[in-house]
């Protein structure tokens, strides 16, 4: 089921370093790793916890960037499981 603003902030607070504009149906990250090998890793560890729970996020990696984006495509909105996929890949990425 699609967030309001207000959930969607309350959940945005507790993520780190994602950012949100109410004018997009997304959330999204960038993080800089020390190189290709590094950013490769954690798209792999990503990949494994989504396919655990079944939601994929949209990941662009370029060179020791990765930028992670998060949107329920069947809602074409911010859901909970995007706001679980964020908290679990921050765990990854800390």
């Amino acid at each position: 089921m699609k967030l309001t603003d207000d959930q969607i902030r309350d959940g945005m607070s507790r993520l780190t370093d994602w950012h949100w504009d109410p004018d997009q149906p997304d959330i999204h990250r960038t993080v800089r790793l020390p190189d290709f090998v590094a950013a490769m890793e954690l798209v792999n560890s990503i990949a494994q916890a989504a396919e655990q729970v079944g939601h994929h996020p949209d990941i662009d990696i370029r060179y020791n960037k990765v930028r992670l984006s998060l949107c329920t495509h069947a809602v074409g909105a911010i859901t909970e499981n995007d706001m679980s996929l964020a908290a679990r890949i921050d765990e990854l990425i800390a």
